[in-house]
């Protein structure tokens, strides 16, 4: 499957089956979802879907396997790449006037590199074009094959026969712009689905189980089963969900809940595969497990995003549904019409190859791309990387703006207030850190290490899970702890003996936070967030920007609420760092994750921004804006070169040869267009 017309003939297809309810196509993944009866098996939809002309093979996983790279289309890239460019050098030397004895050497020469070349490169369109013709039915390959193989039939015939012209140059130039767009395409389709394996990797592997004669044994995650009892030790990744039967511990629970601070759990609580257990064993009960966990659920929501967002057709793969049978009854209409006329097989086949060629939709191709392109380059100088080459056209039709709180408006790293401490405590605190691997004891012993403390002698240093850490000073009783009624807030508690401080934590906002804020509201966008975190805390940073927030909002709900803005005829772009944010950055218009962000969110982002700077985020609004504006332009123009230069073609004013040249000046054009945007991150 490789563009609009061939997701139509899929599900056109299948529908047509009786016993299909429901056919849907996933591009990106190559894979098509079929609701059907069970007089139905998957024998017959496969064997339905190959007389349609499309190879296929069911699977059991709906979200374990990745598309496979498409190698074989960029060596075809590069092969194309490599003879069009000798074979011009020739071809200029015969345009410079050369002929007799040395023109037909350079076309010998150009014919020796030229074979060879097409037929490696031309595989991808030629083998296409074969299947869609066994089948009875066109696709855009076909013309294009067509064009390529007659070109190449009539320069062999040229050549031989010491004509004066060939046109190896330009089947070979048709092959590496056509090749160019399909590996920039498949490229990106690829990106989609290595974020669902990514997120799918973090899951535990394997497991412990605890049988009934009091033994253990080591499972796989997919042997796991629920009931079963599964020991998890401390700094483990659990592998399925259950419920903690003994023990106490705290866990990293961020790709769930997007809550940064790590969770304590005690018996009787829910825990979920993919959570990292921090501080002590613990003995947990499976509830669900392989494909039923929760994090295969996030798999499979971001999953359905990316099938609804390849639904989102091109504009240039609209053009596509009409491109092979407008060319197709121009190309026979040239050359009937010109039989007709009297002109002879040979100049009527010619008019037909300027036809087939100057209609290469080129120029429409590179209108979209071209920009994005110069404008993603002026992005990346500015720290931001476009992953999806339709971030930026869908990044300009944003209307509304929802961030993620930690890591996004934030930095993401904790820092300790100490100002209110007394000095001869400051000691005690950084002893009593050292002792942990907590992360705000972590972020204390990087903030008081800063301040050039040094760490008191304690003793008896003890750390209880999800109570805190204990010791003894100077014959008195220390601790570091959890305070009461703290609000929601991030801090701990620091005593010794009957003293006691409550160091809070803040997690600062990205300097320049407020300004991309405003410089968003300018581009005409409203900003709010939505986040895991406490209320209190968002009502804070929403508080300090200007803008509306919400906090404690699940994965689930963070994905119903870009549902429902999109229900309302909203277009959203999210900002979002957490694995808890996959779906949602999969299911908005457009997505943006920083690069601070787990695997799974820059996989699943339209496009990530590095550094510590919120900026970026703006300027791509701003580049995409404008870089909306310079494809309109192009567009224009390609549809001005195809008014005026087909009228020519069928008249036969124009060779083979000068078809191709306008076909590349009218790319060219395009491209030196598009390259005003290099200014566009401003």
């Amino acid at each position: 499957m490789r563009c609009a017309g061939c997701i139509s003939k899929v599900e056109r297809g299948l529908l047509a089956l009786d016993g299909v309810s429901a056919a849907r196509v996933n591009l990106s993944a190559k894979r098509v979802t079929v609701d059907h009866s069970e007089t139905l098996d998957d024998l017959a939809l496969v064997d339905a879907l190959e007389r349609i002309g499309f190879e296929a093979q069911a699977i059991e996983s709906p979200t374990a396997q990745p598309a496979p790279p498409d190698r074989e289309l960029t060596k075809a890239l590069a092969v194309a790449g490599f003879g069009m460019m000798n074979i011009m050098l020739l071809s200029v030397s015969v345009w410079s006037g050369a002929d007799g004895a040395t023109r037909e050497l350079f076309h010998w020469l150009s014919a020796l590199i030229a074979l060879p070349v097409i037929a490696y490169a031309g595989r991808p369109f030629f083998g296409s074009a074969l299947t869609a013709l066994r089948h009875g039915r066109t696709n855009m390959d076909v013309p294009i094959s067509i064009g390529v193989l007659l070109a190449t039939g009539l320069s062999l015939y040229e050549t031989a026969t010491g004509g004066e012209n060939a046109f190896f140059d330009g089947a070979t130039m048709l092959l590496f712009f056509l090749l160019a767009g399909r590996a920039l395409d498949a490229a990106m389709r690829n990106r989609t689905r290595a974020g669902i394996a990514s997120l799918l990797s973090r899951m535990g592997r394997h497991a412990t189980i605890l049988l009934p004669d009091g033994s253990t044994r080591r499972l796989s995650a997919e042997e796991l089963e629920p009931g079963m009892t599964m020991l998890v030790a401390a700094g483990d990744a659990l592998a399925a969900d259950g419920t903690i039967e003994a023990g106490t511990s705290a866990i990293d629970n961020a790709m769930l809940t997007g809550e940064s601070t790590p969770e304590d759990v005690s018996i009787g609580q829910s825990v979920h595969a993919g959570a990292v257990n921090l501080l002590a064993p613990i003995r947990v009960r499976i509830t669900a497990a392989a494909q039923d966990t929760a994090i295969a659920e996030i798999a499979r929501l971001m999953d359905e995003a990316g099938q609804s967002r390849s639904r989102y057709v091109r504009i240039a793969d609209r053009a596509s549904r009409l491109y092979a049978p407008v060319v197709h009854t121009l190309a026979l209409l040239a050359f009937v019409g010109w039989m007709i006329a009297g002109a002879g097989w040979h100049q009527s086949l010619v008019i037909a190859i300027a036809v087939l060629i100057i209609t290469c939709p080129c120029a429409m191709g590179l209108a979209v791309p071209a920009a994005q392109v110069v404008a993603s380059g002026a992005l990346l100088k500015k720290g931001l990387l476009v992953k999806d080459g339709s971030a930026l056209e869908r990044l300009a039709e944003a209307d509304i703006a929802v961030f993620d709180k930690t890591g996004t408006l934030t930095l993401g790293e904790p820092v300790a207030e100490l100002a209110h401490v007394d000095e001869h405590a400051l000691p005690v605190a950084l002893a009593l850190a050292l002792s942990s691997h907590h992360p705000l004891s972590r972020a204390l012993t990087k903030a008081l290490t800063a301040q050039g403390v040094k760490p008191a002698a304690i003793s008896q240093p003890e750390e209880i899970a999800g109570e805190g850490v204990f010791a003894m000073f100077d014959g008195q009783r220390v601790s570091l702890t959890r305070p009461l009624g703290d609000g929601g807030a991030t801090a701990t508690e620091l005593r010794i003996a009957r003293q006691c401080w409550t160091i809070p934590f803040h997690d600062a906002l990205r300097p320049d936070a407020a300004d991309a804020i405003v410089r968003i509201a300018a581009a005409g966008l409203d900003s709010r967030i939505i986040s895991g975190d406490a209320d209190t805390v968002v009502s804070g940073v929403a508080a300090d920007l200007g803008i509306s927030g919400h906090g404690r909002v699940s994965p689930q709900a963070k994905l119903a609420e870009l549902e429902r803005l999109k229900a309302e005829g909203k277009r959203p772009l999210m900002v979002g760092d957490g694995l808890n944010d996959g779906p949602a950055l999969a299911a908005a218009h457009v997505s943006i994750a920083p690069g601070t962000a787990s695997d799974v969110s820059q996989q699943a982002a339209d496009a990530v921004f590095v550094g510590e700077r919120l900026m970026p985020v703006a300027l791509a609004v701003v580049a995409a804006q404008r870089t909306m504006r310079v494809v309109r332009q192009n567009f224009g123009f390609a549809i001005a070169y195809n008014m005026l230069a087909i009228p020519l073609a069928l008249a036969g004013l124009v060779t083979p040869l000068i078809a191709a040249i306008a076909m590349s000046i009218s790319s060219l054009v395009v491209v030196a267009n598009s390259l005003r945007l290099a200014r566009a991150a401003r």
